[in-house]
């Protein structure tokens, strides 16, 4: 009876671990320039790939105009299938993201590689100027700026590079979020 209960107890030690990993994940919510491809299940012609517009929509058939931008794709499937749900009842949509291309921070001024930046994952100041090569010898490395857009407004936080690269104020090593703007004069 005891060797029977031992694989239970185990489970069951298990089970508490997995639920709260669970609870921390973030998925992944779309951004304009990122592609998906969009299906209906048991309806062969509806297949497509499309790329979210810089509205935040998508075109679908049948569905017309969707706004998925920050869905992640479950949210973004439950979405275009209310859409079909007067063509096709009971749709079973799924979204697969292809490409995070909307999923970047641009880089400008006097760097040696300006420009956009994917963001794989999360990337802070200090990630970002790294793979922007360094900065050329005209840079002014104390007047770094984030620009970061909060719905109409654009928010412009400092960055303190001299105390970053000493270790002394890593308080302005910011996390940057998809569509942030590092400016180096």
């Amino acid at each position: 009876m005891l060797r029977l209960l031992v694989p239970v107890l185990c489970a069951l030690a298990i089970l508490p671990g997995v639920s709260s990993a669970d609870e921390k994940s973030t998925d992944y919510t779309l951004k304009p320039g990122d592609n998906i491809v969009v299906s209906v299940w048991g309806e062969d012609k509806m297949r497509e790939e499309v790329r979210v517009l810089p509205d935040g929509s998508i075109t679908f058939p049948l569905a017309g105009k969707v706004d998925v931008q920050g869905l992640d794709s479950t949210g973004a499937a439950k979405k275009i299938a209310t859409e079909l749900e007067k063509f096709i009842p009971y749709a079973n949509v799924s979204v697969v993201i292809k490409s995070i291309e909307g999923n970047v921070v641009y880089v400008q001024g006097k760097v040696l590689k300006p420009g956009p930046v994917p963001m794989p994952g999360s990337l802070d100041v200090l990630q970002t100027l790294s793979n922007t090569g360094g900065f050329d010898k005209f840079a002014d490395k104390d007047k770094i700026k984030v620009i970061r857009r909060s719905g109409s407004k654009q928010l412009v936080l400092p960055v303190h590079y001299s105390d970053l690269i000493s270790g002394d104020d890593m308080s302005t090593n910011i996390q940057l979020q998809a569509g942030d703007t590092l400016v180096v004069p």
